[in-house]
């Protein structure tokens, strides 16, 4: 068990959902976001930060063993935020990481740094980043920061390519790329007791019939995840017409993504 394990972006959608599952993981489970998070509940500690301010950063992480980094931007959007949350951001925590005890984190990436990979392609771990935005871009860059840290320093990081993580995926789309709380929260207990971790690039995908991605180099964690989006297909097409073929949502792994712009300032 965890002495202390930092759990930031806590207001999000997956953020709500591990504070409420991960309770086990730790003495002390600490929670973070700049948005409100509520009263702390039974060992837990609840601290406000903006991941663009250093110092509130360096406080954050003093006296954790473990980081689940949820923070940050999720979404496209213009570049400012992107960078505060994303470049900016991901270097104070790793900075802060290197001076305070070199705790495992779990940096949340995205399968938006691959997402001009076509549905028709398999890949694994080694394939070079095809960002499909510039949310997408920033995550190619947190994932360099981990390696860089990793190689000068030690600091061991699971970077968890996330597909979607909702409660039932939402679009045909997602039947490939769906992860479920479960199957995080299974991720996450394996990741933190694994004797050995490195830093290993993961997809966060269920056990879904129909995948892109090949997980097999992460055999040593130990980790089976058992949901499977197939349960939920005939439902989706029961209610949501398919996309075209020409669709964006049926061509690149990262669907509309692909085909948004630039957001302006």
């Amino acid at each position: 068990m965890l002495k202390r394990l930092l759990i930031t972006g806590a207001a999000g959608g997956i953020g709500q959902e591990m504070r409420k599952r991960l309770s086990h993981m730790a003495e002390i489970i600490r929670v973070s976001d700049k948005a409100a998070l509520g009263d702390a509940r039974p060992n837990e500690e609840v601290m406000e930060c903006n991941l663009a301010d250093k110092d509130a950063v360096f406080k954050l992480v003093e006296g954790c063993d473990g980081i689940l980094h949820l923070g940050g931007i999720s979404i496209e959007d213009s570049w400012t935020p992107i960078k505060d949350g994303n470049i900016d951001g991901i270097v104070n925590l790793y900075e802060a990481a290197r001076l305070l005890g070199q705790p495992r984190i779990i940096f949340a990436s995205t399968n938006h740094t691959v997402g001009f990979y076509r549905q028709n392609e398999r890949i694994d771990s080694k394939v070079y980043p095809q960002p499909d935005s510039l949310y997408g871009a920033s995550k190619v860059f947190g994932e360099a920061i981990a390696n860089v840290y990793h190689s000068k320093f030690g600091i061991e990081t699971a970077i968890v390519r996330i597909g979607s993580c909702f409660p039932e995926p939402q679009t045909h789309r997602q039947l490939s790329l769906w992860l479920s709380y479960r199957d995080f929260v299974s991720l996450v207990e394996c990741v933190f007791r694994a004797p050995r971790l490195g830093c290993p690039i993961i997809y966060g995908v269920s056990n879904n019939d129909s995948t892109w991605w090949d997980n097999r180099h992460v055999d040593y964690l130990g980790w089976a995840p058992k949901d499977n989006a197939e349960t939920f297909r005939t439902q989706l097409d029961a209610t949501l017409p398919r996309p075209g073929r020409d669709a964006p949502d049926a061509i690149y792994q990262g669907g509309v993504f692909t085909a948004d712009g630039i957001h302006e300032e």
